[in-house]
């Protein structure tokens, strides 16, 4: 049987029990983090605990909705038993009827058929052989770039929060930030947890590139990236992602670069040998 819960009816140690030996466990759906990046969230759960489905949630002119937060790439269900489309249907049909507005991004388990689904495009990379290994299978530009000095830029792995955050903000034009999100953004880096980490890149002392990125103990997730033009022009991002392949070759991670369906990122990302997982996106209204 599935019930609803509100936040503050959630046994919150089972609920992360439950995502954390989920086979589709992904980090977003960790309470901690759905208390950070969700103005409120509310949970659908199956049995005791068997399986869990977050429901990230607003209200506006008085219309109830579940609404795809910010910086959360997938939720959806989530259990360590297989999922299969029948099930998905059972979770989407107990979502309370209050909710006239459902929008959502479900995770890679979570395929079924409806009307109201599109297919999206993410792209992961095993991390269980060699970098070396790993290289092989990039695309000729991308061998030939990584294959480049970059030895007079210096990478700070323990990052400044601050830095990277005005970083973020002069570089605006090009990822245009809704306030809310950036503030979202603010708090989860604020953080202080091993799941979050931040790398800044340096030029002669002046930051021109950084990326945050998470990890919990299935994936290595590319959340954040930012750079200057001329950290571009210069490659970093290409630098960036090697240095983050060697410190975790040869495990059982897999890089998750959150995307994209923009035709140029997505073309990045293959670029490294990153394979194409779809996972999909469910939006109903009922007004």
């Amino acid at each position: 049987m599935i019930f609803y819960l509100e936040r503050n009816q959630i046994n919150i140690e089972k609920y992360d029990e439950c995502v954390s030996n989920a086979s589709n466990s992904h980090i977003y759906a960790y309470s901690w983090y759905l208390d950070i990046v969700c103005d409120n969230w509310d949970v659908l759960v199956e049995d005791d605990y068997q399986a869990v489905m977050p429901l990230p949630k607003r209200k506006k002119y008085g219309i109830n909705y579940i609404y795809q937060a910010s910086w959360i790439q997938q939720l959806g269900i989530f259990s360590s038993d297989s999922i299969d489309a029948l099930r998905v249907e059972e979770f989407i049909k107990s979502i309370p009827k209050k909710f006239k507005l459902i929008d959502v991004f479900l995770n890679s388990n979570n395929k079924f058929s409806s009307k109201y689904l599109s297919v999206r495009s993410n792209y992961i990379l095993p991390l269980n052989s060699s970098f070396d290994k790993i290289r092989d299978n990039y695309n000729k530009n991308r061998k030939r770039i990584s294959k480049k000095d970059f030895s007079s830029f210096r990478t700070d792995r323990k990052g400044k929060i601050s830095e990277f955050l005005n970083l973020y903000k002069e570089q605006e034009i090009n990822y245009k930030t809704h306030k809310d999100s950036f503030n979202k953004l603010q708090c989860l880096l604020n953080t202080s947890n091993n799941h979050i980490n931040i790398w800044n890149v340096y030029k002669n002392y002046n930051l021109i590139a950084g990326l945050c990125w998470l990890k919990d103990n299935h994936r290595i997730i590319y959340l954040v990236p930012v750079a200057t033009i001329e950290a571009k022009k210069e490659n970093i991002p290409t630098h960036i992602l090697n240095e983050l392949i060697k410190a975790h070759e040869n495990t059982d991670y897999i890089l998750d670069f959150e995307g994209s369906m923009v035709e140029g990122v997505a073309k990045f990302y293959k670029s490294f040998g990153a394979e194409k997982e779809e996972y999909f996106w469910y939006k109903r209204r009922s007004f």
